[in-house]
């Protein structure tokens, strides 16, 4: 039996006349077994549109709520129901009297709820059954039933043989004049064995409507249920003979012209009917479009080919929506067309210095910019990159700088990018292909000279997919742009007017000819001070209206700005100091929602209340009074930040131990601080058996996180003169440079980042290469005037500066073998 109905739900013979309802190919379902018990009072399902025959396993989707109540009883109970078809198919809320008195016992296979809240089951016939009475109608329909079992008493006479394999030559010939129904049905149909089953099979696919097939199930005996359905079936063979013959008549009348014409007519009729465009009214929309464009010569010459290529192409053809999405993208492109700019460099200088506090540098040379552009009214844009942590607003600058112009914005994330497609698209033989992201940007903006923001340019990584970087080169050159060449578009596209401007956290990542190409200009992080005034500016206002406060709901004190800041904020930029304002509004907000009490001046003692304990000290600077301690700084991609530098002795045989995950930069600047010390012992005042005799560790702390470069040469070499000579170096004092072999102190970068960590950081004196005097006088004075700085060529001065005078005190002993006593040398507090 389940092997037959396996067969029997691959093949769908015929259409159903139903809104809801269709076969569906299932194998043989557990829990299906004829061993069942038929409850005293049997759930009945009204269906529309369909008649359930024993055997078949149909979906129903039930959408009325006595349905739904039904099914979900039943589906947690023995999941027994009953299957009747309504007299009135357009009846919604059917009763006793709509519905036929015979129906089919169901089991409940599966039960889907969907979105819409209907629900749909899977449902497999069991036996027929009559209605003796119903019992009830709410929450849904029950009755009592009499069940009926299948009967064919001649099934193994001849007479019955004959019928069987009559209904089986019809379905046959209906297979073969319907070419809709797969061949695979006439396998299924050959392997059906139970006559019983091929029965209420061909009964339930039969093309029939609801009337005549409730007929068959009405029809109890075999006999009789089969000379009515082979009726139904010859009735339906004759009406698929009957429409291949006119079709057949009506095609041998036509000639070929004849023919294309009637088919090109009813294609229009079918596509207006549809919805569909019409191909040929496509072509005459782009050939229009084209005659407005400000073609160059050869790229007209180029479009009309692919125009009268999609001419030729059957809108059939796998070709044709590959060649008509391409033609499409040519007239949607802005050739030559651009916006054209505000030159009123004042308006642009307010709007620059409304939307960013700061940022002098860049402001100055956008203004620059529009000048030049302005008096010469024809320039090639230049390639602007952005350098600087996170956070400090380099990639909402170009929204500004768009607003300033009076250009189109557009932005393309390149983090995470490995794919040269990506750039320059894919060759449009590939299945997929489409323009790279540069042309697809440029044809949302519909103008071919926007403001261009490459966003986290030093991310760009490479695979076997090829080199995005190397893409961008062509993009990014100005004197390339102007004949750029995408793989999908096959014809140069002037970039030349686009004004890119890139950003970066990092250089060193960024390709060596593709950093070449662009004017780098430095963002630092903002100062204490700075802060402030965005926040009061810029994050205050835009996290107000973000929750929806109004300014009077709420006032932030200005040392309570300053309290976030140190204490709950550790960067260069100003995304943590947003995210800290946006936490304490969100409280405020809750309160007003809430109607409870609530400050409407967030003061200082307000914050630990709202945002928990601080998360940094205020003051970082460690003043450990003891020998060898010395503070470095150093540049991260984030900012600056202060780095303290240990030195410790112990006996041993002079080995040098570095710790604290140092890159081969660093170790090699604590070489050459040792090696300088060591040629130059007596006129520091270290016995030189110190050297052979006493193991050195220098350790940085914060071990897990990698630190490398040459800035901490000085400071390596103070923290090792400290230790040797015990001599203490002076409080709240921090340096950064480079050392030579021969004593040399060598100029370093990252100085304004530096410098702001060591101001967050409570320092205040530095000691700087006396070539970095130049990077000092560029930064806001403003913001270094409670700093001291130091400037040195050589090795001597910084010890000088450094080192606090060697003063009597608690000795600390150096045992050396050669000595028949011990040596003491002064430890100096």
């Amino acid at each position: 039996m389940h092997s037959d109905q396996d067969l029997a739900t691959r093949l769908l013979m015929t259409d159903f006349d139903s809104d809801n309802l269709e076969i569906v190919p299932l194998g043989s379902p557990e829990g299906l077994d004829d061993d069942y018990e038929l409850p005293a009072n049997l759930p009945i399902l009204p269906v529309r549109n369909t008649v359930l025959f024993p055997g078949m396993v149909i979906p129903v989707t039930v959408g009325r709520s006595k349905s739904i109540r039904l099914v979900k009883k039943a589906y947690k109970g023995n999941r027994i129901i009953g299957v009747v078809a309504q007299l009135n198919q357009q009846k919604d809320e059917p009763t006793a009297d709509d519905l036929y008195r015979f129906g089919t016992v169901a089991y409940i296979i599966k039960m889907i709820t969907l979105p819409d809240g209907n629900i749909t089951i899977i449902i497999q016939g069991k036996k027929r059954f009559e209605i003796q009475q119903f019992t009830q109608e709410e929450p849904f329909m029950t009755a009592q039933v009499r069940q009926i079992d299948d009967s064919f008493a001649n099934v193994n006479k001849k007479e019955g043989k004959a019928l069987l394999q009559s209904l089986k030559d019809a379905a046959y010939k209906m297979l073969r004049l319907n070419p809709e129904i797969p061949q695979e049905a006439r396998i299924a149909l050959d392997n059906i064995e139970s006559p019983t089953f091929l029965l209420h099979f061909l009964s339930s696919n039969v093309n029939a409507d609801v009337a005549d097939k409730q007929r068959l199930l009405e029809t109890l005996e075999g006999n009789q249920q089969a000379n009515l359905l082979l009726e139904f079936m010859l009735r339906e063979v004759q009406l698929l003979e009957l429409k291949r013959e006119i079709q057949s008549k009506a095609s041998s009348d036509l000639d070929q012209q004849q023919r294309d014409y009637y088919l090109r007519q009813q294609m229009k009729v079918l596509q207006d009917e549809l919805g569909m465009e019409n191909p040929d009214r496509d072509i005459d929309e782009l050939r229009i479009k084209a005659d407005r464009k400000k073609w160059p010569t050869e790229v007209r010459s180029h479009f009309d080919k692919e125009l009268t290529k999609l001419q030729r192409i059957n809108p059939m053809a796998p070709e044709y929506p590959v060649t008509m999405n391409y033609v499409e993208l040519m007239v949607d492109l802005p050739w030559n067309e651009y916006t054209k700019d505000n030159f009123d460099l004042k308006r642009a200088q307010k709007i620059l210095d409304t939307d960013h506090f700061g940022l002098e540098k860049v402001k100055e040379r956008i203004i620059e910019y529009l000048a030049v552009l302005k008096l010469k009214n024809d320039m090639k844009a230049p390639i602007l990159c952005l350098y600087g942590p996170p956070g400090v607003g380099k990639t909402s600058l170009g929204k500004s700088v768009a607003k300033a112009l009076g250009r189109k914005y557009s932005r393309m994330a390149l983090g995470g990018v490995h794919d040269e497609a990506e750039i320059r698209g894919h060759r449009k033989t590939y299945i997929g292909a489409m323009p790279g992201k540069v042309i697809q940007n440029i044809r949302k903006c519909g103008t071919a000279n926007p403001v261009f923001i490459l966003d986290e340019i030093d991310k760009v990584s490479s695979d076997f997919r090829g080199d995005p970087s190397s893409a961008l080169l062509e993009v990014l050159d100005p004197e390339q742009n102007s004949t750029f060449m995408d793989n999908y578009l096959e014809t140069e596209f002037d970039l030349s007017r686009v004004l890119f401007i890139a950003t970066a956290n990092s250089l060193d990542t960024i390709h060596p000819a593709l950093r070449d190409r662009m004017e780098i200009i430095d963002i630092a992080g903002y100062t204490v001070e700075e802060k402030v005034q965005i926040a009061k500016k810029y994050l205050i206002p835009k996290q107000r209206r973000d929750h929806g406060l109004k300014p009077k709901d709420l006032v932030f004190d200005d040392k309570a700005v300053l309290r976030i800041i140190e204490g709950y904020t550790r960067e260069s930029g100003v995304r943590n100091l947003e995210q800290k304002i946006g936490a304490l509004i969100r409280k405020v907000a809750k309160s007003i929602a809430m109607e409870e009490e609530y400050n409407h001046t967030i003061k200082v003692s307000d914050i630990p209340k709202m945002l928990g304990a601080e998360i940094f000290d205020k003051e970082l600077y460690a003043d450990d009074d003891i020998a060898g301690v010395v503070t470095g700084l150093a540049w991260t991609q984030v900012g600056g930040e202060i780095l303290l530098i240990e030195s410790s002795l112990s006996r041993g045989k002079g080995v040098l131990t570095l710790s604290g995950q140092l890159g081969d930069v660093m170790k090699e600047s604590a070489i050459t601080a040792l090696s300088y010390l060591k040629a130059h012992a007596d006129d520091l005042g270290i016995d030189y058996r110190i050297f052979n005799h006493y193991d050195l560790h220098i350790h940085i702390p914060a071990g897990a996180v990698p630190k490398d470069g040459p800035s901490a040469g000085i400071t390596m070499l103070t923290s090792m003169t400290s230790i040797y000579t015990q001599r203490k170096v002076k409080p709240y004092l921090a340096m950064t440079g480079e050392v030579t072999l021969r004593g040399k102190v060598l100029p370093v970068g990252g100085i304004k980042e530096k410098i702001l960590a060591a101001n967050r950081a409570g320092i205040k004196e530095l000691i700087l290469c006396s070539k970095n005097r130049k990077d000092i006088e560029e930064i806001n004075q403003s913001y270094i005037k409670d700093l001291v700085f130091h400037y040195a060529d050589t090795v001597d001065q910084v010890l000088d500066i450094a080192l606090l005078p060697g003063k009597v005190g608690k000795p600390m002993k150096f045992i050396l073998p050669e000595d028949k006593e011990q040596r003491e040398v002064e430890k100096v507090y």
